[in-house]
């Protein structure tokens, strides 16, 4: 088939990797959204699907909306029989969802219909799920509600941040989606309409969302630390100023610390919660570089009895 794809982040790389090497179809086009200012110097930098598509000698589309009248024209022009999408950035209207033969068929981070919307593998660590995966389905004007071709499953490992897991579904997904275009093209693959039951939402994860709340039990500062790691990164407060928690286990064997209370050795950092206490390995503090929590805590010299999340 004749493809475009459409993507933006690194995690639709892998995606973009494997339809170029299988050989099997033309990638005519990418559709990613508009560069965009990055760094300090906060200069316009093209996407990372966009840079991937440039090395490879492939047209790049940029529309500032995928419902602009000259990006329309031009995906007509290449007439593409169908659109895998990996995390492109933008709600796809009818007027360019019906210029493929075959449709917009989009690799998302879940397992459909558990957790529809932005920010699926997040909200998957930090409801505790053990099983999670990918799933290729046709787009229509629903939130990811459109008939699925097919799935890959993944296990949550217990030390999984939502950085490792994506990172590892991108890859698994990247052959699935692969896999699907073969079988649209050649006729073996049917798209199954979503169960009604087991529908789960999930919204872009907020900074607010990202507060750590101390008098929950330590699993559930666990699952927040991870499901928000790298982004947007889990946080609490200390002496008025925000601490980003980078990395945190829980420990079982020690429940003498109240909610938010620290307690600092020579080697090692615990703050209490709702149930037993937490270790803090990384942390960053404000205006400052990553830290092992140890060397943070000698550098503000703790007292004892002080809190988090004041």
């Amino acid at each position: 088939m004749k493809l475009v794809f459409a993507g933006t982040p690194e995690v639709a790389v892998p995606a973009l990797d494997a339809l170029i090497a299988s050989g099997r179809h033309e990638v005519a086009a990418v559709v990613t959204r508009p560069d965009a200012p990055a760094g300090r110097g906060r200069r316009l930098v093209a996407s990372p699907v966009a840079e991937r598509a440039e090395e490879a000698g492939i047209e790049v589309l940029k529309p500032a909306k995928p419902r602009d009248p000259d990006f329309l024209e031009r995906l007509r022009e290449i007439a593409p029989d169908c659109c895998p999408v990996v995390a492109y950035g933008a709600l796809l209207p009818r007027v360019a969802l019906d210029v493929p033969a075959r449709g917009w068929v989009n690799l998302h981070f879940s397992l459909l219909p558990a957790w529809r919307g932005a920010a699926p593998v997040q909200h998957a660590l930090m409801a505790g799920d053990e099983i999670t995966g990918a799933s290729t389905f046709l787009i229509e004007e629903g939130l990811d509600s459109g008939p699925v071709y097919g799935t890959v499953t993944e296990t949550v490992r217990p030390t999984d941040t939502s950085g490792d897991l994506l990172t590892r579904l991108a890859f698994a997904g990247a052959g699935l989606l692969a896999a699907t275009m073969d079988g649209i093209e050649d006729g073996s693959l049917e798209a199954v309409p979503q169960p009604g039951e087991g529908v789960t939402l999930a919204p872009k994860i907020t900074v607010e969302d990202a507060r750590v709340d101390w008098t929950a039990p330590a699993l559930r500062v666990d699952r927040v630390v991870r499901g928000c790691t790298p982004a947007p990164g889990a946080w609490t407060t200390f002496r008025g100023e925000r601490l980003k928690l980078v990395q945190a286990v829980p420990l079982p064997d020690r429940s003498d610390l109240a909610p938010g209370q620290l307690a600092a050795g020579k080697n090692n950092v615990y703050v209490g919660t709702g149930s037993h206490a937490v270790e803090l390995l990384w942390v960053q503090a404000q205006g400052k570089k990553p830290m092992r929590a140890a060397d943070w805590a000698r550098g503000a010299r703790i007292t004892e009895g002080e809190l988090v999340g004041d």
